[in-house]
């Protein structure tokens, strides 16, 4: 099938169950106010049927790399620190479960070529205005996917799903392989997969938006870098889709339109993860000591306080964060804070006082102890 121009499959038929309970959110023939009264209500439906799902196996936690990005996105219109930039770290989640006839199944969340993500517009300008040395005080890496795959003794062709929040920065070509040679790679033939069994899940929203760009959202994609992947690599879902137990992807629409969120039942609650915010208290504003991102929510009687870059749909992002904050449960760190992951999750540096996490949960970890973490 053809969305203007990128090649992608339908979902397998035995990909997932959709799930309807939070289609009420979805319904565009009400404002976005409306939606937001009925999340409440709906959360608490879809949690206890969430919960009865199961859990994974296994989840463990690698980070990828730490790196800036500006404060006014970050903290949007709440924060007060003179810091231009915050620093997140991105991390990538290894999730297993057993199918009912016994397949092990292993999924990454948020495998991030860092070497390619690198060069997306905006970063590639970011990092051309940057003196080498200070660049290179502002950028940690701290491992790539495949070194933590194998570190987690995990070999590439195990891999069944590539799974990311959105596709903002990511290049999957060297993941997916593809079907022509790439002259901005050196590659005079076509690409082998690393990752030669895995399916890209992406919400099909997002796939038909990447075809033509707004200027809003030029520089944060590379989507010229999807028109040679194999289409059987890339399965585009519809919604919230429950994909193994205690495991799914729920539909977030605003940090862009076919952003997704990921759910997790675990030992310790239920999670979610996804970049609508760089920290968990930005969803509890009320408790942050950055300056001024309480004083901003009680200002504007605002619950949550946005990661926002391209400003796609600012009130459905609003609506998203508020339900990703009543399905979590709370933190076993810190009962103030949920258990919001963020994707790339705010992190102190002396580089840009004052915009240090108030709480940080670093790591998320499921299942039998001694899997590799980071």
């Amino acid at each position: 099938m053809t969305a203007v121009g990128i090649k992608f499959t339908e979902s397998s038929p035995v990909f997932g169950t959709p799930i309807d309970t939070l289609a009420p959110l979805a319904d565009h023939a009400s404002s976005f106010g409306a939606r937001l009264a009925r999340v409440a209500d709906l959360a608490a439906a879809f949690r206890a049927d969430f919960a009865s799902s199961g859990k994974p196996d296994e989840i463990s936690t690698h980070d990828l790399i730490t790196l800036p990005y500006p404060t006014s996105f970050a903290l949007w219109r709440a924060a007060t620190t003179f810091a231009p930039f915050v620093s997140i770290t991105n991390r990538m989640l290894i999730i297993r479960w057993t199918e009912p006839d016994g397949r092990h199944r292993i999924l990454l969340f948020e495998p991030s070529d860092v070497e390619r993500g690198i060069v997306t517009p905006y970063f590639a300008q970011l990092a051309a205005r940057t003196p080498r040395p200070l660049r290179n005080l502002l950028v940690t890496r701290h491992g790539d996917v495949l070194e933590h795959l194998t570190a987690a003794s995990i070999a590439p062709d195990e891999v069944d799903y590539l799974v990311f929040d959105h596709l903002h920065t990511q290049d999957v070509r060297r993941w997916l392989g593809t079907t022509a040679p790439q002259s901005d790679l050196d590659a005079t033939e076509a690409l082998v997969a690393a990752f030669p069994n895995a399916r890209l899940i992406v919400q099909r929203h997002e796939l038909e938006a990447m075809v033509d760009l707004h200027p809003l959202q030029k520089p944060w994609y590379q989507a010229g870098t999807y028109r040679d992947l194999p289409p059987e690599s890339i399965w585009a879902i519809d919604g919230d889709t429950l994909i193994a137990p205690g495991v799914a992807l729920l539909s977030t629409p605003g940090h862009v339109t076919g952003n997704q969120s990921l759910l997790l039942n675990t030992d310790s609650g239920i999670w979610a993860s996804s970049e609508n915010a760089i920290a968990a208290e930005c969803l509890w504003p009320e408790h942050s000591k950055i300056p001024g991102l309480a004083r901003s929510a009680r200002r504007w009687q605002r619950e949550v306080i946005l990661n926002a870059n391209t400003l796609e749909t600012t009130a459905a992002q609003y609506n998203s964060m508020v339900l990703e904050k009543h399905l979590v449960d709370r933190s076993q760190a810190d009962p103030r804070f949920g258990q919001f992951f963020p994707s790339s999750e705010l992190t102190r540096s002396r580089m840009n006082p004052g915009t240090g996490p108030t709480f940080a949960h670093r790591d998320l970890t499921h299942g039998p102890a001694g899997l590799p973490t980071r």
